[in-house]
């Protein structure tokens, strides 16, 4: 099944937080990754947050940053068109909903369009939310 990988997901294996090695195994073995590059940018300034005197050693922010280029190597990855922007600014199912996570969901909408059968890879309850309204299935799963 091809994968959507939202940041909260792609986060949460990064740092090794609760179910962080349920997400890497979806990515690991799903059939095609793509992400938005708000993911990439997103997941490169937490990572810049936290060695920035939340904890992490530069040394450590450092390797998950080579962690995740060496990922995203492998991701397809779409950019924030004028067509993503668009439809991230139309209403969503349940809304308020926050100006990335409209980016989100609007390139998975989106990408869905050109190759129907995406699932939205998230550990965000307002994304998943959206995402089920929306007709996605979303994981992992519970």
């Amino acid at each position: 099944m091809p994968l959507y990988a939202e940041s909260s997901a792609v986060l949460r294996w990064l740092f090794n937080e609760e179910r962080g090695d349920e997400v890497f195994r979806l990515l690991r073995t799903a059939d095609k990754v793509t992400c938005s590059r708000l993911t990439l940018v997103e997941c490169r300034r937490v990572i810049s947050r936290a060695g920035a005197g939340a904890g992490l050693s530069e040394k450590d922010a450092a390797g998950l940053r080579g962690v995740l280029a060496q990922a995203a190597s492998r991701w397809a990855i779409l950019e924030v068109t004028s067509e993503v922007a668009r439809r991230a600014e139309e209403r969503f199912p349940a809304e308020p909903l926050r100006t990335l996570d409209a980016l989100h969901l609007a390139s998975a909408l989106v990408l869905n369009e050109a190759a129907p059968g995406l699932a939205v890879l998230t550990t965000d309850d307002r994304i998943r939310s959206n995402a089920v309204q929306l007709g996605f299935s979303t994981l992992p799963e519970g």
